[in-house]
């Protein structure tokens, strides 16, 4: 049996890998915060004595692995599939740093770290068959960070503090690797999309007060997907519409 041209047997194994990365995602939630060792020879003792699963994180990435088969394909090459690889990689990482920059209101510079280390990877790779393509990659790095290393540094002299955090700086460097330059700046306006909307919403349920600091890291993890799963003319089309009002035809 095969589902857009993939055989059911593959979504059935990235369902399984989903579970396992889940749990180990949950993991790296509780370890990297408190700055201790992700890798340790104690894991499955310590992780089953001292954490309650996070079921509802396990069953996401298990979905999430499901819909990369489906919109990514399985290809005969292992260059035809480094993005289906490289985001499988990505996936636990994002969502790591969703609940981690969510509920502490910090992305931790190890996470952001190896998020890049193997966004450098991938250039690499991606440099054995086109050099064009990791130029790009490189641009995105650049431009990524540079935005909002830009957004940091002007919101500090106007304001007097940080508009943005240093973590969010270096998670769009990093993220600019794997999606090069015109996605980043996709993924960036959608950022703030994202982020204008939740924001309001919170505000209005009064979940969250006007003076408290609302942490950026989740609207770039959610543009993040957005932009993995939906074509870039899509997304750009649809952003040229809401933030020109409809007028560009």
């Amino acid at each position: 049996m095969y589902i857009n041209d993939v055989h059911i047997a593959y979504y059935v194994g990235a369902a399984i890998l989903g579970i396992f990365v889940g749990l180990f995602t949950d993991w790296m939630n509780k370890r990297l915060p408190e700055y201790k060792k992700v890798f340790t020879l104690k894991i499955f003792k310590e992780y089953k004595l001292e954490f309650k699963p996070n079921y509802i994180l396990i069953l996401l990435t298990s979905v999430t692995y499901i819909m990369l088969i489906y919109v990514y394909g399985i290809k005969d090459t292992i260059i035809g599939n480094l993005d289906l690889i490289k985001f499988i990689i990505l996936t636990p990482m994002l969502l790591s740093v969703f609940v981690i920059d969510y509920k502490l209101q910090i992305i931790p510079n190890r996470l952001n770290l190896t998020i890049f280390e193997v966004g450098l990877i991938f250039t690499f790779l991606y440099g054995l068959s086109n050099i064009a393509i990791s130029i790009n990659m490189i641009l995105g790095m650049l431009v990524g960070g540079g935005i909002f290393l830009l957004i940091t540094l002007v919101g500090g002299l106007i304001y007097g503090k940080e508009a943005m955090g240093f973590g969010d700086v270096k998670l769009m460097g990093a993220l600019g690797l794997y999606f090069g330059m015109s996605n980043i700046i996709v993924i960036t306006l959608l950022a703030f999309l994202i982020g204008a909307i939740l924001s309001i919403l919170l505000l209005v349920s009064k979940k969250r007060k006007s003076s408290e600091y609302i942490p950026f890291g989740p609207f770039i993890v959610i543009a993040t997907f957005i932009s993995i799963y939906v074509p870039f003319e899509t997304i750009k089309n649809l952003l040229i519409q809401i933030f020109t009002l409809g007028l560009y035809n």
